[in-house]
């Protein structure tokens, strides 16, 4: 496998995530000219122009050259994509799937018994260079292919290896549908600010600014969050008063049975996805 400026990739899928990949990858880790991007629709392709990238509407022969291959398309398409690919696979490239949903097993039988497989869970704040992914590899993908995977998911943002790909449906409903969660606490927040007579400018404001800040004070403190609460909260004040209400409200329990139902969701995904 060529490594940095050399290697080349390909992109089954021009959509939101593989452009983001591509901005962080395109002169980064490789010339622009080494990518390859597959997609049948002409509006996606032009958007990516700016990269330098080579395209095509269809699986072609261009795809044997590639040392890795990310499949970025919608979880439904899979099969058919898989049966387009297989007999390109002869170079014996990497392949990154990062289709919701979708078993390695699965995947791997769709392509012939294809084993060079690193399934990943990015969210999308990977569109601003800000996402966590969670990666899981089979069994047959040797280290260097592995860290290959690592540093393409970098540029996007973190990365979380898990030893098992079950785990991948906890990632799923943490990271995964998780800045959903974010986005309805701050709706709350902003209606609640709307409702207490503030503008909705200002309610957006101080409901994003107050997120974001404490997100990053988290982020940067060694304390725990739970110490940070506190430190928030003092005993009969107004912060202690909106706690008291969630917690009679049993809002926390109520997150973590949501977290629960999503990964639920995701195993029965997986199951339906993957059926012969």
């Amino acid at each position: 496998m060529h490594d940095g400026q050399g290697m080349k990739l390909s992109f089954i899928g021009g959509g939101n995530m593989a452009a983001a990949l591509i901005a962080g990858l395109a002169g980064q880790m490789t010339a622009g000219e080494n990518i390859h991007v597959v997609d049948p629709n002409p509006g996606q392709l032009e958007r990516l122009a700016s990269f330098g990238v080579t395209t095509a509407g269809a699986i072609d022969g261009q795809l044997a050259d590639s040392d890795v291959i990310v499949l970025a398309v919608k979880p439904q398409q899979m099969r058919e994509v898989a049966s387009a690919l297989a007999p390109f696979l002869n170079g014996k490239p990497l392949l990154l799937s990062i289709a919701a949903g979708i078993r390695s097993s699965d995947l791997s039988r769709w392509l012939g018994d294809y084993r060079a497989i690193v399934r990943c869970m990015p969210n999308t704040p990977a569109l601003i260079g800000q996402g966590i992914t969670g990666m899981v590899a089979m069994a047959a993908v040797s280290a260097e292919h592995k860290a290959a995977a690592d540093n393409i998911m970098k540029a996007v943002g973190q990365t979380v290896w898990l030893d098992d790909e079950s785990l991948i449906d906890p990632v799923t409903a943490v990271s995964g549908s998780g800045p959903a969660y974010v986005f309805f606490f701050i709706e709350a927040m902003q209606q609640a600010a709307a409702e207490l007579g503030l503008s909705a400018e200002q309610g957006k404001q101080l409901a994003l600014a107050t997120f974001t800040g404490a997100a990053q004070l988290a982020a940067q403190s060694l304390d725990d969050v739970a110490v940070l609460r506190e430190r928030v909260t003092s005993k009969g004040g107004t912060t202690y008063a909106a706690l008291q209400s969630m917690e009679q409200a049993g809002v926390k329990e109520a997150i973590v049975a949501a977290v629960k139902a999503a990964a639920a969701r995701g195993v029965e995904l997986g199951a339906e996805l993957g059926r012969e």
